[in-house]
């Protein structure tokens, strides 16, 4: 089993029963009742006029050996024609209509699949890979649609099965009850082989996931591995993964390529018992020809479905354990539990933290008895070292991550009890990477507006040092930025961004300011679009720029998740402390009187 190392089942899988799992199924098909009793109806008539081929063929030959007339052998070839013609328009139906509403179905599970995806916080997808959670959200759905094409296939096959089952035990009954005996026996088999087969199936669709998950990573770095050189060794990560999945998936298919030829052996050895004992009762005078034709014609249709119902065990513990991955993404627990779902009334933005206690990991606390007030309106600049717990501050108030104690107060009222996509219409978020959708600027700038309103957008725009930035883009609101923002210099992304929450008009603006060195026109349009979101909101910003820090009412100093100075840049530089020493650090290189003073340092 070495070759299952490396694909764990994530977190949040479960386990499920068969009866669970076709009890959770049943619910998506449902709606589609109607269609699916045209479809039972259809496969009763395919399944009637494919098990009345034989019959019609076995009276016939009997009909034409006593009565030697051209006549009959007529109305036999148009009665099979006619036969044929019936099952070929009721598959046509059936098929028509079950691939609707597999389609429908499908749809439906992977919207759903998909909105538990975007339901869930970020710390989901901190701990999983979002390539495997596309993975069942299409892969895994895809594989349980096969499985109910399959189910509709076999289903008729019974169905065929039972009907000739009644004309075998009216040709010899002897004959017939021999021929059931092999079904215990063909069933045993497959009740055994079935455990086997749901380990290899989950198996080989994680690595499948994996390999997923590996090319979404690499190829999203790739602009990093061709900076670094790096090609051959993100496809060294890809070939591993690749590798794996293959061995995985080899050994997966021998497992499951056992089980039809062991059944056609079986199969085999009974047809021959079958033919030697009929051709007996033949001779003997106890059926006709025609009769012992109908017997092993019908023996052979009646056992094909009864050997394939067992070897679709395969197709079954692969489409069930689709069905699991996907309806375990859909019931994982969220991290984030609201204890109510309050409409949230327009917001002042007093922020009150009361005693919270918060950690990402068990044994790394980051914030222990927190206590911090923001007043509304108010411009509040977090600084500090990288791991202080300034951005752990900005996702608590989002609520992308759960606090362990506590309390988080908006305008007096507990965050918990919060409508999350209520509250958060009154967030306004910029990260320290700014996201740029796949399209215009404009589409981009207006992502949460209901309607695009481009003269508005431009008026706002305008704003910003005259709108002169947005002269420096080839077609204005109407470039395209490529994908992740990629067409557009950092500036660009930011100032874009910025437009995003000045558009959006929140009560609380948090920003997480990006560490990368623009140029210092740039900076200045940046400070302005700042400026303007400054004016009508509370904001958080975590700083990393001192034109930034300056222009906060209030610096909040922390150090290891505890606040341990606050106050204006002026009164903290004089006291010489911690954020003395951050200045020192990270902001005095970037002030006025440095860059005079460089001359002269030289």
């Amino acid at each position: 089993m070495g070759f299952f190392s490396g694909l764990d089942a994530e977190k949040y899988d479960r386990q499920y029963s068969d009866q669970q799992l076709v009890q959770r199924i049943m619910v998506y098909f449902r709606p589609h009742l109607r269609k699916i009793v045209v479809i039972v109806l259809a496969v009763l008539a395919v399944s009637g006029a494919d098990s009345l081929q034989p019959i019609v063929v076995s009276r016939g030959m009997d009909q034409i050996s006593t009565d030697n007339n051209m006549r009959n052998i007529f109305l036999v070839a148009g009665a099979v024609l006619l036969i044929g013609v019936s099952a070929w328009l009721m598959n046509w139906i059936r098929r028509r209509l079950t691939i609707r509403v597999i389609a429908d179905v499908l749809m439906k599970l992977a919207t759903d699949g998909f909105k538990a995806a975007a339901a869930h916080d970020l710390s989901f997808y901190d701990e999983f890979s979002s390539g495997r959670i596309a993975s069942r959200i299409t892969s895994d759905t895809q594989d349980f649609g096969q499985l109910v094409i399959l189910f509709t296939d076999v289903a008729s096959q019974v169905i065929e099965s039972v009907i000739l089952a009644v004309v075998l035990f009216s040709i010899n009954w002897r004959l017939t009850l021999i021929s059931m005996a092999m079904i215990p026996i063909v069933f045993t088999l497959a009740i055994l082989y079935r455990k086997l087969a749901r380990k290899v199936t989950r198996a080989g669709m994680r690595a499948m996931a994996e390999v997923n998950s590996t090319i979404k990573e690499t190829v999203s770095g790739i602009s990093v591995a061709k900076n670094y050189r790096q090609e051959a060794s993100i496809f060294e990560i890809f070939n591993k993964a690749n590798q794996t999945s293959y061995r995985v998936n080899i050994n997966r298919g021998l497992v499951l390529s056992i089980v039809f030829p062991t059944l056609n052996t079986i199969g085999g050895v009974a047809t021959a018992i079958l033919v030697y004992t009929g051709g007996l009762t033949v001779i003997q005078g106890v059926v006709t020809y025609g009769s012992w034709y109908l017997f092993i014609l019908s023996l052979d249709r009646f056992m094909f479905p009864v050997m394939n119902l067992a070897s679709f065990w395969t197709n079954v513990q692969n489409g069930l354990s689709a069905a699991e991955r996907v309806f375990a993404l859909i019931d994982a627990d969220p991290a984030v539990v609201q204890t109510d779902s309050n409409i949230v009334p327009p917001l002042r933005g007093e922020i009150e933290f009361k005693q919270v206690d918060f950690h990402y990991k068990k044994e790394e606390q980051i914030l222990d008895n927190f206590n911090l007030h923001i007043k509304p309106g108010e411009t509040v600049a977090l600084v500090g070292h990288t791991g202080a717990g300034k951005s752990s501050i900005a996702k608590l108030i989002t609520r992308f991550y759960e606090f362990q104690g506590g309390s988080i107060c908006i305008d007096g009222m507990d965050i918990r009890s919060f409508d999350l996509e209520s509250y958060r219409r009154q967030l306004g978020i910029v990260s320290q990477v700014p996201f740029l959708f796949s399209g215009t600027v404009l589409e981009n700038i207006c992502y949460t507006c209901d309607q695009m309103d481009p003269s508005m957008v431009k008026e706002v725009a305008n704003q910003i040092g005259d709108g002169e930035w947005l002269e420096t883009l080839p077609q204005g609101l109407q470039t395209e930025v490529g994908e992740r923002g990629g067409m557009l210099s950092m500036g660009q992304r930011q100032l874009v961004s910025l437009m995003r929450v000045l558009v959006q008009r929140p009560a609380v603006f948090i920003l997480d300011e990006a560490t990368a060195s623009i140029d210092p026109f740039t900076e200045w349009q940046i400070q302005q679009a700042l400026n303007l979101i400054l004016k009508r909101t509370t904001s958080i910003l975590i700083a990393h720029r001192l034109s930034t820090v300056k222009s906060a009412d209030r610096i909040i100093v922390m150090r290891e998740g505890k606040i341990i100075e606050e106050g204006s840049h002026d009164t903290l530089l004089s006291e010489s402390g911690h954020y003395a020493e951050l200045y020192n650090t990270y902001f005095r290189h970037q002030s006025l009187a440095y860059v005079e003073q460089a001359p002269h340092r030289e």
